[in-house]
């Protein structure tokens, strides 16, 4: 690439986030002047710079830190579960038409059970402990990696196995120089769709008799109107998800550089 493509392009990664900060800059200014001129509560929506110095000082004590590392281990190890068995039961259901019909019509009522309806049994099982935060975030995590896997899979060219067939390929070679190459671009968008998934869970899960997280600390916060420890946690919710779905943006790029794909 020459000189002058890489300037043209770091110009261009300029522009975009220029563009991208003028609405949320745009908010937060207008948010501050609305609350210095006491137009609006400050007890409902405390300025941002009362949000920020909140922030500091529960940085300075390492509270939200510990909070922080309790919900994203819980939120990985739901993740991990519940993602992981999306992704195995997404390619045994796509790959054989028996597996199908014996596990999807239930795995499809399951889907539509609500979180908030599952808690009291999750509690009644597992009791109160890490058990069953961890294993209602893994069933959020469950079902949209399981749905793009298997979606995925089933829009795979059938010319392509008739080829695998006469090159003899056995089924675990055509799982792995096949169906999963051709089924990485669904795969990972059900990545990025549980991963989300996945921390909407984790505020449901750290409301079941928590002592810790990011979502016990809101949920303390909102009993006491401290309503800019609540925004403080709207906001590392916010940052920790979009910084998760970035990561998978970036392997979604680097391992999908083989499409061709129409870039807007």
């Amino acid at each position: 690439m020459s000189t002058e493509a890489v300037r043209i392009k770091k110009k261009t990664k300029w522009t975009v986030a220029a563009l991208g900060s003028i609405l949320p800059l745009g908010v937060v200014a207008g948010w501050q002047i609305l609350g210095d001129l006491e137009l609006i509560s400050t007890l409902l929506f405390p300025t941002p710079l009362t949000i920020a110095e909140t922030f500091v000082r529960l940085s300075s004590t390492g509270e939200i830190w510990e909070h922080l590392r309790v919900s994203l281990t819980r939120m990985l190890a739901g993740f991990v579960i519940g993602g992981g068995a999306g992704l195995l039961l997404g390619i045994l259901v796509g790959l054989f038409r028996q597996t199908e019909r014996a596990l999807d019509p239930s795995i499809q009522m399951f889907r539509m059970i609500p979180h908030l309806a599952v808690v009291p049994l999750f509690v009644l099982w597992f009791g109160i402990g890490e058990e069953s935060k961890i294993l209602l975030i893994a069933k959020g995590a469950f079902f949209p990696m399981y749905i793009n896997t298997f979606l995925g899979i089933r829009g795979v060219d059938n010319r392509l196995f008739d080829v695998a067939r006469v090159l003899g390929f056995s089924r675990l070679k055509q799982v792995v120089r096949l169906v999963i190459p051709g089924a990485l671009p669904n795969i990972l968008l059900g990545m990025r769709i549980s991963l989300g998934v996945a921390w909407l869970s984790l505020v449901v899960a750290e409301l079941i008799a928590s002592t810790s997280g990011i979502g016990y600390m809101m949920s303390d916060a909102r009993q006491f109107s401290k309503t800019p420890i609540v925004f403080v946690g709207i906001i590392i919710f916010a940052l920790v998800g979009k910084l998760t779905d970035s990561l998978v943006r970036m392997a979604e790029r680097r391992l999908l550089r083989w499409q061709d794909n129409y870039q807007g």
